[in-house]
């Protein structure tokens, strides 16, 4: 959720508004609960400074106590927050990160992969010469507007999301493609017969050479579809990565246990 690509996304639903000076960022959302905000973005050793200047706004423009949602455990120890009477620090057990490792989930290879390598075999069988892989971008706006209508429509049919959420998901994935110019992003599609059928998009951090998968979504009815996407997103977009942070699973049982299927990953909380 620290991502710039994740902020952007999601700016409709969280009304996000962001300050910026000099080499520091600080960025304010909005949801039921009222106001909150993500640690300041700066060097560590500005970091107190600018803590303090996201409190007094909270304090004394907001008029209300100070809520951070998005905090690492590094910021955290550096602000001695863990050891501070005056806050409270409490961990999101739904938002944990599930970190892979990326090699495996490119080859797949070994027993604890057999059952994705299965399901990746028999979509290339069943689909062999109707299926393509393509590297998306701004010119690709049709065909991701189209998908998201459709899976707009099957999750307000199944009752999983709301559609205000639902809604405001497609219009920032949509508008990620319309400002490529402005979000740093790579995006990746599976086309059968000419029609998306899947796609994924991330941002990658190369201090770490971690690839972070902000959005991966496929058509359920197509077997091997996810397995797919999953691994040719690595193939084509993140060669050189080491690590695949695919985000929390906020929550839902069903994200989770496709998340845990890759053979029980690392797992760390970042709020």
């Amino acid at each position: 959720d620290s991502t710039v690509l994740d902020t952007y996304l999601w700016k409709y639903l969280y009304k996000t508004q962001i300050y910026l000076e000099d080499e520091a960022a600080i960025i304010l959302m909005r949801d039921d609960k009222g106001y909150f905000a993500a640690m300041p973005y700066c060097r560590e050793e500005e970091l107190q400074k600018y803590f303090d200047l996201l409190r007094d706004y909270f304090n004394e423009e907001l008029k209300v106590p100070l809520r951070i949602d998005l905090a690492d455990e590094e910021a955290l120890n550096a602000l001695g927050l863990f050891d501070n009477a005056d806050f409270v620090v409490e961990e999101e057990a739904d938002f944990k990160d599930y970190l892979y490792d990326a090699n495996e989930l490119r080859t797949l290879a070994g027993k604890k992969f057999q059952k994705k390598r299965n399901l990746v075999n028999k979509f290339m069988k069943e689909y062999e010469g109707r299926w393509e892989y393509k590297t998306m971008c701004c010119t690709d706006e049709y065909f991701l507007e189209q998908f998201m209508e459709k899976w707009v429509g099957t999750r307000l049919s199944e009752g999983v999301e709301s559609e205000d959420t639902l809604i405001m998901e497609k219009d920032g994935l949509i508008d990620i493609l319309r400002n490529c110019d402005k979000v740093t992003f790579r995006v990746g599609g599976i086309f059968v017969d000419e029609v998306l059928e899947a796609f994924a998009i991330g941002s990658y951090n190369s201090r770490e050479k971690m690839a972070v998968i902000s959005v991966e979504k496929g058509n359920s009815e197509i077997p091997g579809i996810y397995q797919m996407i999953n691994q040719q997103f690595l193939l084509n977009s993140y060669e050189d990565a080491e690590l695949v942070n695919r985000e929390d699973d906020m929550g839902l049982e069903g994200l989770r246990q496709a998340k845990e299927s890759y053979n029980n990953p690392t797992i760390w909380w970042s709020r």
